[in-house]
């Protein structure tokens, strides 16, 4: 597997995609440094490795110092950077005529600003390597609309729009850029959702209907492990029965 030994930054890594991913990978023979805001999370799934093998840091990446703070530990302490991850994101599902505008602005740091900060602490290095690998987890909202997700599917069509550009301005750095895009996944999403109703709406069928975290997780993986002259762009993956 070409993933062995690869040095991978992963945020949003304490739950859900994120920690099914650290699993996966570390399994792989990856070396892992990951963020999140719940470091208890962090420490439980670093404990299951071998010492040294998965690290982890406290990392909102709504602040651009501690995205960068992040990248700065893995270079410290493995000397390069492979792949990052860029998998923290929020779903807070609402009509805009409900003007949850406080939903909206944390959607924009979240989902758009994390992954920039991402961006801008990665590249320089990867440039100077002249290798890399650039993953945001994106979404089947980046390609379809419905009712109540006008904001959140922004988000994930602006991720399509700089994962794109990125990949053309790089290319000849030899910088891949990968979107993982997820249909339905039975993970905690659900819970940034406001409206109880909404909520339990979602939760329902991502419990009943949806990936696992592993399934996703794997897709990653693949993306990851392939030669280097094989870009991945993007891997678009629903449940089966999913129709939009």
């Amino acid at each position: 597997m070409t993933v062995k030994d690869k040095v991978v930054v992963i945020t949003g890594a304490s739950s859900g995609i994120g920690a099914a991913t650290v699993q996966v990978l570390a399994e792989a023979g990856a070396k892992l440094v990951i963020g999140a805001r719940r470091t208890e999370r962090l420490a439980e799934l670093a404990a299951s490795f071998t010492d040294g093998q998965v690290l982890y840091q406290q990392t909102d990446v709504t602040d651009q110092q501690q995205v960068k703070a992040l990248i700065d530990l893995a270079l410290d302490k493995f000397g390069h950077v492979d792949v990052l991850y860029n998998n923290a994101g929020l779903m807070p599902l609402s009509e805009m005529a409900e003007l949850k505008v406080n939903e909206w602005e944390r959607m924009i740091d979240v989902n758009i600003k994390g992954v920039l900060y991402g961006i801008a602490a990665v590249l320089p290095p990867m440039i100077a390597q002249h290798s890399g690998q650039i993953i945001t987890t994106d979404s089947v909202a980046g390609h379809i609309v419905h009712p109540g997700t006008a904001v959140y599917s922004g988000t994930k069509w602006a991720i399509q729009a700089i994962m794109d550009g990125l990949r053309q301005e790089q290319a000849a750095n030899h910088i891949k850029t990968t979107m993982i895009s997820p249909g339905a996944v039975n993970t905690e999403l659900f819970s940034t959702i406001t409206d109880p109703k909404r909520r339990e709406a979602v939760e329902a069928d991502e419990k009943n209907n949806g990936l696992s975290a592993s399934d996703v997780a794997k897709a990653v993986l693949y993306a990851i492990d392939q030669p280097a002259n094989v870009a991945i762009n993007e891997v678009l993956l629903r449940p089966v029965t999913q129709e939009r």
